[in-house]
């Protein structure tokens, strides 16, 4: 049966054009449509199950607007448009397309594009249900298991974080006299580690009486239906409803989902998450949510009858108790308990049994790559290599043939035939770091491999099939890429089906404590000085310090202080600014970007090394990065020899 598709699309000809080549290839294009206004009256009677969309349309609303709506119909869609606006670009990527067709269409990667979409669309249909069964088959067994409630709660937290993604969960806070068990949250604190808070813990933590605390938790009318809050939402509701600004205060909370689980013949009781990034929540958690309710209520109601007038005893962790050892992530080479990277590892945990292509961005020296190595070690594909390509490296006159390889005699010097990345790759991933140093025209010819899994040697006429997982990474914005036409948008999209967001060590500083103690320890040990540790104060130095280098940046830092000390105690450690970043003053009316910071401090390096890139005393030795890296920087912030009298 042939898929039916609409058309979303003003300009006739370019539609008519399109009808013609989908049906030619045995597609049903059941209709055309050049206003969102049109295009939800043909979606209401006829039920496409792909739609074709436009951005700008007839009409006050745009493409963007429908594609919400399709998305909370489930019904795929791949954009048309070739905008280049970066707010447009910003908006559109925020509704999860399956693809973006630049015109004018090739027919080819037209048919190409729709087969990807369908197959992504099916894929994941098929893993949201699977996920919704096993999520909850979990949890109700989580629900029947002989255990503590406090301890089912804990496993219920756990099993639903990948799902529902929080910081601080408060479950059973309301109605209590009415429930088997006192209110009981729990407050995340590294990737696999939660602290759990009782009735007490909460009152030594908040510093509130009884009776102030039992105030809060008074029933309201948010605890009986389920509901996001997030930005505006959140700080508006936080006015009205005291629990919610109890919790935003005492833990620095920006935004809410509401579960709400109703108990026959009871008041019913609420899973309240709770996130400290302001925009995490989506109409996905609450469909999500929302099948779950039943599924639970109805298990609850069976174990309120069978744990009537049961008080178990709670296992917590107490608030005055000696800190405990923070855990490490269980990430090779990854470090830190941070929420935001927490996030990123929750990312990483969901994608990697996927067969989705990653876009991992973030700044240099985050650990893109250690990210990368760990999506594939996690991934059915770990039992064959992983092929790391630095595209920001590779001669421009030679990327073809280093990612597609060559046939004996395609150029000059080849003198033997020769497998590319992509072939070496074979059954495994390949990683392409920097992916958008690549050129216009080595992206074209990428764009191909992904579409259609296909590659040719420099050189050759024999079509290879290769099957390959594809990982990319960057540390530029690649909506800003496309907008100045560096780099093309529907490649973009084909990579950006999985981002995962790498936070700058500034903004997870609370993570720099635990850095330094591994990296002094695994140096200390290489160096045959096991033991050494570093003072108070340059640990302070050290979380003041601004890392424009990041987490690479801290490494080689403490690598070289270890080496160089003489004692077991590194007392004090010599950054490369005088000034930390709480000293840095903003003396212009207008505040600068990243960016321009951080060109005026490569441009600072440079001065100081008259010029010299690579090498000893060069700037890249200085920074902590490799001079490969060091030179794309300084080519996508615009700084050129002559800045620098080089």
């Amino acid at each position: 049966m042939s898929k039916k598709i609409l058309i979303v699309e003003d300009e006739f000809i370019v539609a008519n054009d399109l009808s013609m080549m989908l049906e030619k290839a045995g597609y049903d294009v059941c209709d055309i449509a050049d206003s969102v206004e049109e295009a939800r009256e043909i979606i209401a009677r006829q039920k496409p199950q792909l739609v074709l969309l436009d951005i700008h349309l007839k009409g006050k609303l745009t493409g963007i607007d429908l594609a919400k709506q399709l998305a909370e119909e489930q019904i795929a869609f791949v954009y048309l448009s070739a905008n280049s606006n970066q707010k447009i670009l910003e908006e559109a990527k925020a509704t999860q397309p399956y693809g973006f067709m630049v015109k004018p269409f090739r027919e080819k990667d037209v048919l190409v594009s729709l087969e990807i979409a369908q197959y992504l669309h099916e894929q994941n249909m098929l893993i949201k249900r699977n996920n919704e069964q096993m999520l909850q088959s979990a949890l109700i067994d989580i629900l029947s298991e002989e255990t503590e409630w406090s301890q089912k709660f804990l496993k219920i937290a756990k099993t639903i974080q990948p799902y529902a993604p929080f910081d601080y969960l408060a479950v059973g806070m309301k109605n209590l006299d009415s429930l088997p068990y006192d209110g009981i949250s729990f407050l995340r604190t590294s990737f696999n580690d939660y602290q759990v808070i009782g009735f007490d813990e909460l009152m030594n933590i908040s510093g509130l009486k009884k009776a102030e605390l039992l105030k809060l938790q008074e029933p309201s009318t948010d605890d009986t239906f389920s509901a996001v809050y997030n930005e505006n939402d959140f700080t508006d509701r936080c006015k009205y409803n005291a629990a919610k600004r109890f919790v935003a205060r005492t833990f620095h909370m920006r935004s809410n989902l509401v579960m709400y689980v109703p108990v026959t013949g009871r008041p019913g009781f609420t899973f309240s998450f709770y996130s400290r990034k302001d925009d995490i929540y989506a109409n996905r958690h609450l469909a999500l949510i929302n099948k779950l309710q039943k599924p639970l209520s109805m298990a609850i109601d069976g174990l309120f009858v069978s744990h009537k007038n049961v008080k178990p005893a709670y296992q917590v962790v107490k608030p005055n108790a000696a800190p405990q050892q923070k855990l490490r992530t269980g990430f090779d080479g990854i470090i830190g308990s941070s929420h935001l990277l927490l996030t990123a590892l929750d990312h990483l945990t969901l994608v990697a049994p996927m067969e989705t292509s990653v876009l991992i961005l973030g700044e240099s020296g985050t650990g893109k790559e250690r990210f990368a190595k760990s999506i594939h070690s996690r991934s059915s594909r770990s039992k064959k290599q992983i092929i790391v390509v630095n595209c920001a490296a590779l001669p421009t006159h030679l990327i073809e043939s280093e990612l597609f390889g060559h046939e004996k005699g395609a150029f000059t010097g080849a003198v033997e035939k020769r497998a590319g990345k992509f072939e070496q790759a074979a059954g495994g991933t390949i990683f392409l770091d920097e992916i958008g140093e690549l050129p216009l025209e080595a992206q074209s010819k990428l764009l191909r491999v992904l579409q259609e899994k296909e590659i040719e040697r420099l050189g050759g006429k024999e079509t290879i099939r290769v099957d390959v997982r594809i990982i990319a990474a960057t540390n530029c914005n690649l909506e800003k890429e496309v907008a100045a036409g560096k780099f093309r948008l529907d490649l973009y999209y084909r990579l950006n089906i999985f981002p995962i967001v790498l936070p700058a060590l500034r903004e997870r500083k609370e993570d720099i404590p635990e850095l330094v103690g591994h990296f002094v320890a695994k140096y200390a040990e290489r160096a045959g000085k096991a033991g050494m540790s570093i003072s108070q104060q340059a640990l302070s130095d050290l979380t003041h310090y601004h890392w424009p280098g990041n987490v690479r940046e801290l490494e080689h830092l403490i690598e070289r202080n270890v080496l160089l000390n003489r004692g077991n105690v590194i007392e004090r450690i010599s950054l490369p600014s005088s000034k930390p970043e709480t000293d840095i003053a903003v003396t212009d009316t207008k505040v600068k970007t990243i960016d321009d910071n951080e060109r005026e401090y490569i441009l600072a390096v440079l001065k100081k090394c008259n010029g010299r890139i690579s090498g000893p005393g060069g700037a890249a030795e200085l920074l902590d990065v490799p001079s490969t890296t060091l030179n794309s920087k300084m080519k996508r912030l615009g700084i050129t020899r002559k800045h620098v009298g080089g």
